[in-house]
């Protein structure tokens, strides 16, 4: 079995950055449970509304102990900014992190790319790779998801590969990212949502 390389530093915190991906709202905390399997929206905005209150817990490469928490802080303008400093805001194009980076990008299709150049050194590829998929983590199962995964290119032949899969009306729901080296692909993160807590969600228990 191939051991996972650890992550670069500022890898690590940028696929932690994008935890700040979010969802519908609704307010009191979830676990253990899904949406209920119906027509999924196809806008951005309803699978990743902003609001201030929300909190996400992760867990990290599968571990109890070692949660991972992201929540809304405030908004500054069109912008809401989460605890790990990420700024995110909806446009006419997508979902932006900071004025350099789209998360996501409609129409919610597969095959959809774009590309963000972030620095000079430095562009993320990223293309929807499913829709409408059914996705199982510790805060419960999802129906209707969005697999979207990014690429950056380091150097020589390696490529950080970073899967997201996000759940209507909850927001980011795994994060996944594998380091290719020609032929070889090595597992460095995973993330999984365990509970959440949302703004306005009358059906929560």
């Amino acid at each position: 079995m191939t051991t996972p390389m650890p992550l670069h530093p500022s890898r690590r915190r940028c696929a932690l950055l994008l935890l700040a991906l979010v969802a519908l709202a609704p307010a009191c905390a979830h676990r253990g449970e899904g949406t209920s399997a119906q027509q999924a929206p196809a806008s951005v905005e309803a699978y990743y509304p902003l609001a201030v209150g929300n909190r996400w817990t992760y867990a990290l490469n599968g571990a109890k102990d070692k949660p991972v928490e992201v929540s809304i802080l405030r908004q500054e303008g069109p912008f809401f900014v989460d605890s790990r400093g990420a700024r995110l805001a909806h446009d006419a194009f997508g979902l932006r992190d900071g004025d350099t980076r789209y998360l996501l990008r409609g129409p919610l299709e597969v095959g959809k790319s774009w590309t963000s150049i972030v620095s000079v050194s430095s562009t993320e590829r990223y293309q929807i790779t499913a829709t409408g998929v059914p996705c199982e983590v510790p805060a419960g199962a999802f129906q209707d998801c969005v697999q979207v995964e990014g690429r950056t290119r380091g150097a020589g032949d390696r490529v950080l590969a970073v899967h997201y899969t996000f759940a209507p009306r909850v927001g980011l729901v795994r994060i996944e990212t594998v380091l290719e080296e020609g032929q070889r692909k090595l597992p460095q993160l995973r993330l999984e949502l365990a509970s959440y807590a949302l703004q306005g969600d009358t059906s929560a228990k």
